[in-house]
C-alpha cells in the first residue's frame, strides 16, 4: 500500500514475481497478512483475479474467501471461483461467536454453493471461536472441504486430528514457529507469515520435514526461531510489513485501525532479520 492506505498494484505485480523467483510453492491472497478486514468486496477480488492473471501458472493461488457472513463467504468463494483459484482458504466467522452446529452449517453451505476446494482456517487468537475436533472431523466428511489450516500451534490436539481424520484430507500448520513439528506428526505444509520474508528458507524447512530430515529441521527451525517470534511483537501485519520495507520491497503504507511498527520494536525485528541472515536494503520501501 501506499502511505494513504491505496492499493500499490505496480508492487503487488512484483512480489508476485519475487515469490515466483524464490520457489514459492502457493500464494495466499487475502489472508490476515492481506489486511483482509479493511479491503473492500471488489478490490477483495480483484486481487485475487489479478494473482491469477499475474501468476499465469507459475504458482497456484488460493484465495482467501472467508467471512462472518455466510451469504458474503458464499459470494467471495463464488468470485474466486470464476478468477480460477485452486482453492480457497475460508476462515471461522469471527465476533458473531456461531455455535460448532452453526460453523458446521456456514461451512456446509460454502460448499453446497460452490464447486472449488475448501480449506477451513481454525485461528481462535483472531475469531474467538474454535473449531473442536469432532466439528472438524465432520467437515472432512464434506465433499468439498479438502484440507484445514491450523494456527492454534496445539500439537496435541493435531496428535488427535491425525488419528481421526480420513486419509487424503490435508492439514497446514498456520503458526510458523511450530509448523516443522507438526508436519513430522503427519501435517502436509506451512501457510506462512514468515515466508513473506523468507519464502526459500520456509520452504526448505518444509521440505525438510516432510522428507524426515531431522538435521536439516533442527539447522532451519534455529535459523528462523527468533524471526518467527519477532513477527509477532506487534499484531500480525504490522511487522512483517515493515521487515518487507526494510528489504525494499514493499513500500510503507497500511491502513488503520492498524499502525506502523512502534520504534521501540524496530531493532527487535531487525535484529531478528540480520540473525536469519537477511540482507537488508540501503533503501526501505518510499513512505
Amino acid at each position: 500500500m501506499f502511505a494513504d492506505g491505496a492499493i500499490d498494484w505496480d508492487t503487488y505485480r512484483q512480489l508476485i514475481d519475487w515469490h515466483a523467483s524464490k520457489g514459492t510453492d502457493g500464494l495466499v491472497i487475502m489472508g490476515s497478512t492481506g489486511e483482509t478486514p479493511t479491503i473492500p468486496p471488489k478490490d477483495h477480488i480483484e486481487l485475487i483475479r489479478l494473482a491469477v492473471e499475474h501468476a499465469a501458472g507459475r504458482i497456484p493461488v488460493i484465495g482467501g474467501t472467508g467471512a462472518n457472513s455466510t451469504n458474503e463467504a458464499i459470494e467471495l468463494t463464488a468470485a474466486a471461483q470464476e478468477a480460477g483459484v485452486a482453492a480457497c482458504l475460508s476462515v471461522v466467522p469471527y465476533y458473531n461467536k456461531p455455535t460448532q452446529e452453526g460453523l458446521y452449517q456456514h461451512f456446509r453451505a460454502v460448499t453446497e454453493n460452490c464447486d472449488v476446494p475448501i480449506i477451513v482456517y481454525d485461528v481462535p487468537s483472531r475469531t474467538i471461536t474454535r473449531l473442536t475436533v469432532d466439528t472438524i472431523v465432520a467437515l472432512a466428511e464434506l465433499p468439498r472441504v479438502v484440507g484445514l489450516k491450523d494456527a492454534t500451534g496445539d500439537l496435541a490436539r493435531a496428535n488427535e486430528l491425525f488419528a481421526r481424520l480420513p486419509r487424503g484430507f490435508s492439514v497446514f500448520s498456520g503458526d510458523d514457529g511450530s509448523a516443522a513439528a507438526l508436519i513430522l506428526m503427519g501435517g502436509h505444509g506451512n501457510i506462512s507469515v514468515t515466508a513473506n520474508i523468507l519464502p526459500d528458507v520456509m520452504h526448505d524447512l518444509c521440505h525438510a520435514a516432510l522428507g524426515g530430515d531431522l538435521g536439516a529441521v533442527r539447522r532451519l527451525s534455529y535459523q528462523l526461531a527468533a524471526l518467527n517470534q519477532a513477527l509477532f511483537v506487534e499484531s500480525n501485519p504490522i511487522p512483517v510489513k515493515w521487515a518487507m520495507s526494510r528489504m525494499g520491497l514493499i513500500r510503507e503504507g497500511i491502513r488503520l485501525p492498524l499502525t506502523p511498527l512502534s520504534q521501540s520494536q524496530t531493532k527487535t525485528v531487525e535484529a531478528a532479520m540480520r540473525d536469519a541472515g537477511i540482507e537488508l536494503s540501503s533503501r526501505r520501501g518510499d513512505a
